[in-house]
């Protein structure tokens, strides 16, 4: 059927029970969104143009290899002015096109192509590809109507094709899939690009390039790109697991051999299913919807339990993959909407909105009992895009409340005075120095869209198909010309059941006789996620002996306890890095009873880690409130031990940030005039927190920040630890003290240095910005974390056991590893889980040492909930090594 006539479905609407919005509030919303949209890209062109991406909190362009690698999410940058390009289309839906105009011109004349620099194929491909093809629409678009860009000669097109062309070498694979990376001046060229070395790719990577491809091929009448990226859907098609027609996660692309046989709707397959329904919508190609159908039976069969949607196995379907959603799969109700899956789509909607009311943004990634299980929120507009979808198919004004939590929420914790920035934690409302393209790409976009009437619009967006990044591809290259001699794999007759296939658009005023129908569906929903967030099941104490040394009582620094675990054969082997490592050869030990002492001492240490970790504090947050920055700003701090406990205190503590002298804060405060009734900034390093705390309180101090001397130290790059006492009563100490590492702290320096009077808020988390504080809701503020439990170690040759200080969801253990998972060890310092392989007897332990020989600064992680259900170390193990591997691939998705 026409591929047009797709777009019916979303025109039904329907009459709600709900309180309809008026037209002079739904305007008022739609001029916020256009205002908040003028902050975000003004920023980017005023203080990072050209760069690729904006830097809202340090105010400057983000140019890759000029700031710290963040690993594959940084693949998305070509210094090609990603931002500008990405935003293109959305200048004109907002009816910006005088800034449309000038952007092409900077376009055509300032972006370059063909860099010696390796990027990734689906990113760029989506984002660049599609932002040029989205612009070149709407250029054509303003150009026929007569009045803008009369000039215009297809030249975003040709830079499309340019782009195309410098993508196609990533396909030449014998099975059609393209490699993840491509380098835009040379193509695949080897180790020397770090391209062509790649073995795997996930599905989403490799299916979802056939509406940017195709609509190439459809404007240049080169049939090359769209026979290119037929050939990999149909490889991936081909690979299904036959039974239970699923696709994994990440694929071999040279064998088609399943790498990562998880399967679910979100991070790293979401938009490959996106892109099968989306092309038969685009190119009328009924082969696309038969295999969607086919996908999507199998996804309501195996992978919904509304309002859930979670992984399984795609050989073993009926079994969980996770206990976790991710993020992503916030866009499958939008999708489902457009499939004609009304119901379910109210059901997992509800599900995520409820989760975003308590929390104010989705989480990366949350339990099925919707606690947090990853704390980031990279400001996604997959939630928004739903939310439009709903709007569009059912009417209801719910769905406009829900726009206007997304757009409140924005303002009241991402905005900050250049752009919004990116939340590094939900739970603190503390910040990421990143503000993504996608989000002036889809954000505004949808927001715009659900608050607008038909006559605020520049073109009717009926015309149009949305790609996953938002980009505008005209319906009518369903009939433009293509090649009819592209191959490709027909499904086989046998394969299909096509009295099962819906091959009519769905009326939803049919699906809603009841007009109370959406709310009846909702309700249940509401109450379900209202009463999670379980506490935590209480620590059951080890049944171990204890050996001569309890490692509770363990000091890094004290000779006594090192000569000790030389007689059980521990050695301390130091690292640069500042922590030192514990290592148990048995037979190393003066006797076999000692080398017992020892493998138990490995053992309490892990034990005491586990232990511990259900006594974590939250991280906490900075939030500076003066001007010009009044609370838009938040910065992630480390909790301490000892002090004040910010998370029993409704209202924080307030007050002036002013240097300690010395800065070090480790003797007798000279400056202590200045000091009284301000919070005092201190320097980390040679002695300990609670001496500098003694030493500011006695000061007159009312409380304490210290900011980490390891320059460049980040908690965009390291996660926060907790900053334990010195060892005796830190009873006397009644003021918090918070931890900031250098990065962050240099923000609260240079504010001081240019305004001189700064003034912040100490809390738990950070209040609302720019309005007063409100009763704090109550909040599923804790994170899941994978359980802890440890079988004993028995008759081990050799162990060592490795504490330092990576979080949970970053760690990389190895085969047959028993470790501790990431705290501290009071009072040993630095704690987390292993990073290096060790073999099946071994486990690792990194204590922070001392940065002087005899004091130290000792630190702890804090963490969130924990489970305490056992499990064995081979199933932790697993665990881990999956949640690294997901957190990995939304990385490479769109981190």
């Amino acid at each position: 059927m026409p591929a047009v006539l797709f777009s019916l479905m979303l025109l039904g609407a329907l009459c709600s029970l709900g309180h309809a919005m008026s037209r002079e509030e739904k305007l008022r919303l739609r001029n916020q969104v256009v205002e908040m949209f003028d902050h975000a890209y003004q920023n980017y062109m005023d203080h990072a143009y050209p760069a690729d991406e904006l830097m809202p909190l340090t105010c400057r362009g983000r140019v890759r290899g000029l700031e710290p690698s963040r690993g594959d999410v940084d693949d998305a940058l070509g210094k090609f002015s990603l931002t500008l390009i990405d935003t293109l289309d959305t200048l004109v839906l907002l009816n910006k096109t005088t800034e449309f105009e000038a952007a092409v011109r900077r376009v055509l004349s300032d972006v370059r192509l063909d860099n010696d620099i390796v990027v990734s194929v689906f990113e760029t491909n989506i984002r660049v590809l599609g932002g040029l093809l989205g612009g070149h629409s709407m250029a054509v678009m303003l150009k026929e109507g007569g009045q803008h860009m009369q000039w215009y000669q297809d030249e975003l097109l040709h830079m499309a094709k340019d782009l195309g062309l410098r993508l196609l070498p990533a396909f030449n694979t014998s099975s059609g899939l393209p490699y993840p990376r491509v380098n835009l001046k040379f193509g695949v060229r080897g180790p020397e690009t770090r391209t062509g070395t790649e073995t795997d790719t996930c599905t989403a990577c490799a299916g979802t390039i056939i509406l940017e491809f195709a609509a190439l091929s459809r404007f240049t009448g080169d049939p090359v790109f769209e026979a290119h990226a037929r050939r990999a859907l149909d490889f991936l098609w081909e690979k299904r697991q036959r039974n239970s027609n699923l696709v994994g996660t990440t694929i071999n692309i040279h064998s088609g051999e399943w790498v990562r046989r998880d399967s679910g709707v979100g991070a790293g397959i979401d938009s490959y299913y996106e892109y099968l329904l989306k092309a038969y919508i685009l190119l009328g190609d009924d082969l696309f919807l038969e295999r969607f159908n086919i996908h999507y039976a199998s996804i309501m069969k195996y992978i919904s339990q509304p309002p859930l949607l979670l992984d399984v196995h795609i050989h073993k379907p009926l079994l969980p993959a996770r206990t976790w959603m991710d993020s992503l799969l916030a866009f499958f109700p939008g999708l489902q909407v457009l499939k004609g899956d009304i119901r379910p789509a109210i059901e997992t909607h509800e599900m995520l909105y409820q989760v975003t009311k308590k929390h104010n943004f989705l989480p990366e990634a949350f339990t099925t009992d919707f606690r947090v299980h990853w704390a980031q929120h990279p400001l996604r507009p997959e939630f928004a895009e739903s939310t439009y979808f709903l709007y569009k198919a059912t009417g209801d004004p719910y769905y406009l409340e829900a726009g206007r939590t997304i757009l409140d929420n924005l303002n009241r914790f991402a905005r900050v005075p250049c752009g919004f920035a990116a939340m590094k934690d939900v739970r603190t409302g503390s910040h990421e120095d990143r503000m993504d393209s996608f989000f002036l790409a889809e954000m505004f976009k949808y927001l715009f869209l659900l608050f607008a009437e038909a006559e605020d619009l520049p073109f009717d967006v009926e015309d149009y198909i949305f790609t996953t990044e938002a980009h505008l591809l005209p319906l009518s290259l369903s009939t433009a010309p293509h090649s009819s001699s592209i191959p490709s794999n027909r499904t086989s007759e046998q394969e299909l059941d096509d009295s099962n296939f819906d091959w009519t658009c769905p009326n939803t005023r049919l699906l809603f006789p009841d007009p109370a129908y959406p709310g009846n569906l909702r309700d249940p929903i509401r109450s379900a996620v209202d009463k999670s967030c379980p506490r935590p099941a209480p620590y059951r104490e080890p049944g171990m002996g204890r050996p001569p040394l309890r490692a509770q009582d363990f000091m890094a620094n004290n000779p006594e306890h090192l000569e000790l675990l030389r007689r059980m054969g521990v050695s301390l082997i130091h690292l640069k890095d500042g922590r030192v490592q514990l290592v148990q050869h048995a037979t190393q030990a003066v006797s076999a009873v000692a080398a017992e002492d020892g493998v138990r001492f490995m053992q309490e240490m892990m034990e005491l880690s586990s232990q511990q970790q259900k006594e974590q504090l939250p991280p906490r947050a900075i939030q500076i409130v003066s001007h010009p920055f009044f609370g838009r700003v938040v910065l992630t701090a480390g909790p301490a031990q000892f002090g004040t406990d910010l998370s029993k205190s409704s209202t924080g503590l307030r007050g002036f940030v002013t240097v300690a002298e010395p800065y070090s804060g480790c003797t007798e405060i000279t400056n202590a005039e200045y000091v009284r009734g301000h919070i005092a900034l201190l320097q980390r390093g040679q002695c300990m927190f609670a001496e500098k705390a003694r030493h500011i309180q006695k000061a007159g101090a009312i409380g304490g920040i210290v900011i980490d001397d390891n320059e460049g130290s980040s908690s965009d790059t390291a996660p926060l630890f907790q900053m334990a006492g010195d060892g005796r009563s830190t009873d006397d100490i009644t003021m918090p003290l918070l931890f900031l590492f250098h990065k962050e702290g240099n923000i609260l320096l240079e504010a001081l240095k240019e305004y001189r009077e700064v003034e912040v808020l100490l809390s738990d988390k950070a209040r609302d910005r720019g309005m007063d504080v409100q009763e704090a809701k109550e909040d599923c503020l804790t994170e899941a974390t994978t359980p802890t439990s440890f079988e004993p170690i028995s008759q081990l040759q050799e162990s060592t056991l490795e504490l330092d200080e990576l979080a949970p969801e970053e760690v990389t253990p190895s085969q047959g590893e028993v470790s501790p998972v990431g705290q501290d060890t009071s009072p040993v310092e630095e704690v987390r889980p292993p990073e290096e392989e060790a073999s099946p007897a071994e486990a690792e332990a990194d204590l922070a040492e001392p940065k002087e020989e005899k004091d130290s600064e000792k630190r702890e992680e804090p963490e969130g909930d924990t489970d305490s259900s056992s499990q064995s170390v081979d199933e932790l193990m697993a665990d881990w090594r999956e949640d690294l591997e997901a957190f990995q691939q939304m990385e490479k998705d769109e981190l």
